[in-house]
Formats: structure tokens, sequence, C-alpha cells
């Protein structure tokens, strides 16, 4: 079956953050265009897509019934993941108990920072880093601890592991966030990296939150590594978050899982979780997930991968042979885009915010790098139309880099 992948989708007027939300978040949100340019929403990481029918179809199928109280988690949902990550991921250890619903992955790092950690303790995590993250860690009362992601002599990012394990040991770190594949940067780690990066978080015996909600998005040609599958240590020592929102735009629905092995770890994060009573899953979250995880969203997934792959690669290419003094790296995974605009703005004597607005003007609503501690850089979603890609791009040559 084709899916539908270049039809503008109408979000307006559906409370869509990335379109109703311009210019209502002071210091967040990109302004509003100047009059005689219709918006291209290239900011809020989440995709201008339709959602595939086996998700609809199984949000109304429940509808249809019209009492929504209190329920019980089927096997059907436990099943649904454990076969999505052997299908996907060729992970096939995954069992019913094992897995946990979290409200979110930004809850499911709240619940693993309250097990793990205390007021005033500072995690470990790379940087460039998801503003989530950042802002997650302040609000309980962590300090985040940046080891700053470091591109090779071909452009590619790297962990730096001397940096990480001197901060690691320096300032007596017990939890660490990874993130793969990594936000904003798009790199999706390797094992041998991902073993490096283990062996220091086992040397330190440090609690590992693996942010994975982007590993379905995996572009052509790249393998996705799972961190808890490099090691014996880091299979049992590593809470795993993941969720379908990012693979197929649920982020309104919130419904995120975590995947935990050591019973331990697993039942400290239920104490604290489940303390709340916050963490209760959606019922129609939940048949959204059932209906995502099977073969339907696989083949829609495969078509998604290919049109992100060509968006990417159009993007890329605007930046190599027309955007003099722009760097960026390639994805591997994700739909974002970091550019590095520090030499052009030096050479035009620009400011970011300056830059940021001459797009924001001309309709192309991209966002900000300095939330992500990428400073001098513009963060794009290109989940897009690769029409609106396009037309995008085109603005930004002629209007903004190159006017």
């Amino acid at each position: 079956m084709h899916y539908d992948f270049e039809t503008i989708l109408d979000r307006s007027g559906t409370n869509a953050l990335a379109i109703d939300g311009l210019g209502k978040i002071p210091g967040f949100s990109p302004d509003p265009p100047k009059p005689g340019w219709d918006l291209i929403p290239m900011w809020v990481a989440d995709m201008n897509f339709s959602a595939p029918g086996c998700i609809t179809d199984a949000i109304i199928r429940r509808a249809r019934h019209p009492a929504f109280g209190y329920f019980l988690t089927p096997d059907a949902y436990y099943d649904a993941i454990s076969s999505w990550h052997a299908r996907r991921k060729g992970v096939t250890d995954i069992r019913r108990e094992h897995i946990d619903y979290q409200n979110g992955v930004l809850g499911g790092v709240a619940s693993a920072l309250s097990a793990f950690s205390s007021p005033g303790d500072e995690i470990l995590i790379n940087s460039p880093t998801y503003v989530g993250f950042t802002k997650t860690l302040a609000a309980m009362g962590r300090h985040a601890l940046h080891s700053p992601l470091v591109r090779d002599a071909e452009g590619t990012w790297r962990m730096d592991y001397d940096d990480m394990e001197r901060k690691l040991r320096d300032h007596h770190v017990h939890v660490a966030i990874l993130c793969s594949p990594h936000n904003p940067c798009g790199r999706v780690w390797e094992r041998d990296e991902l073993e490096r990066a283990m062996a220091l978080f086992e040397r330190y015996q440090c609690v590992v939150i693996a942010d994975e909600i982007w590993s379905d998005l995996v572009l052509p040609g790249v393998r996705y590594v799972s961190p808890q599958s490099v090691t014996p240590w880091a299979h049992d020592n590593t809470i795993s978050l993941f969720a379908p929102s990012k693979t197929f735009n649920l982020a309104g629905l919130v419904g995120s899982y975590s995947v935990t092995y050591n019973a331990r770890l697993r039942d400290r994060m239920r104490s604290v979780s489940d303390a709340t009573h916050y963490n209760e899953m959606n019922v129609l979250s939940m048949e959204a997930l059932v209906g995502a995880y099977g073969d339907e969203g696989a083949e829609w997934l495969g078509q998604l991968l290919s049109v992100i792959d060509r968006n990417v690669d159009l993007a890329c290419g605007y930046v190599r042979d027309r955007f003099e003094g722009v760097s960026v790296y390639r994805s591997q995974g994700t739909y974002m885009l970091l550019i590095d605009c520090s030499a052009w703005l030096d050479e035009h004597g620009w400011t970011l915010p300056q830059l940021e607005k001459a797009g924001w003007d001309v309709g192309v609503a991209w966002q900000d790098g300095g939330a992500f501690l990428a400073p001098q850089s513009i963060r794009i979603n290109l989940a897009l139309p690769t029409s609106r890609v396009e037309e995008a791009f085109r603005r930004l040559d002629e209007h903004v880099f190159n006017a």
C-alpha cells in the first residue's frame, strides 16, 4: 500500500503547538511570518503527516464503546511491544514483566531520577542536550553535568570518553543519561561507541537512563544498536525509555514505556511512579500503540523513512552548495537537523536572533539551537512533505543566507 506523505496537512485551529503556538511562548516559539508569507512549521519535534489508518482505526473502534472507565492492560499491549522490538531492532528478550508504562519519556526520566539520585546530585549527560532533559533536571533539583560531544575531521559527532571519565570520577556521578539516536545531533551510536560508554558507566557504577524514543527513526543504511544489548552489565543496569509518539506522531496522546531487565531497578522505579498515582495509562493511548505496532505501522514507517531520508539529502545539499559559512552533520536518525551558523554569523556581523527572525519573517519557523546548548546553531524539523522542505530552503537561500 502506498501512503501519502506529500499532501500538505492543515493543522491550524487544532491547538497544534507547531502552528497555533507561534508567538505565544516568549523565548521559545518562533514569531508568526510577515504578511504575504505562509507558515512552514519546522521547529516543534512533531510531524506534519497524518498518522496511519491502523492507529485511527484502533482509536475509533474503542471510542465506539461509550464507557471509558477503569481498565486492565491487556496482553495485546505487552505482546505488541515485545513483537515490535524483536522485528524492528532484533531485541528478542523483552518480556511482559520488563515493561512499565511511563507518562511520557520525561516522566520516566523523572521517576528514574527520583529513584536513583537525590536533590543536588550531578547527572552526566552529553551536550548538545535535549531541552526537556535540561528542564526536568533543573525542576527536580538535580544538576546537569554536560560532557560536550565533539566533531571529528569529517564533521561526525563523537563522545569524548576522556571528558566523560574525568567528570564521572571527579564529580562522583552515579546516574547518567544516554540518548540514541541523539537529539538534537542525529547520531546513532555504533556498538563499539556504546561499549566504551557502558564500560565507563560500569567502572563508576552508574545507573544509565537511555532515551530511545527516536530508535524507530533510523535512516536507511544505518544500523541501530540497543544500548542494553552491548554488554551483560548494560543489560542489567540500564533503564530504556521508548514511545510510539515520535515514530507515529502521537505526542498528544502521551504514552511511553520503559524496559528494565533488572528486578531491583524496576522495583525502585515502580515505587516512585506508583506512589504519585500520576503514572496511569490512557485507554486510547494504549489502543493507539497496539494499532501502531503491527504490520501496517511497519509498512507506513518504512515509507516515512524514505521520505525523511530524501528531505535530509535535500536540506544538506542546500547547506553544502548554497549556504557558505554554514555547516551541517547529516543526521543518521531522527527527523531533526542541526545547522551550525557560526562562521556565517561572524562574516555577516549578525546575531543568531537576527538570523532566526529573518527566517521567521518569510515563514520558515525554525528553532534556536541555544536552548539545546548548541550556540550559534539552528534546529530544523524535516518531517514535512518534500515540497515544503524544498520551499523552505529556497526561501532561506533567496531571502536569508544569500539575500
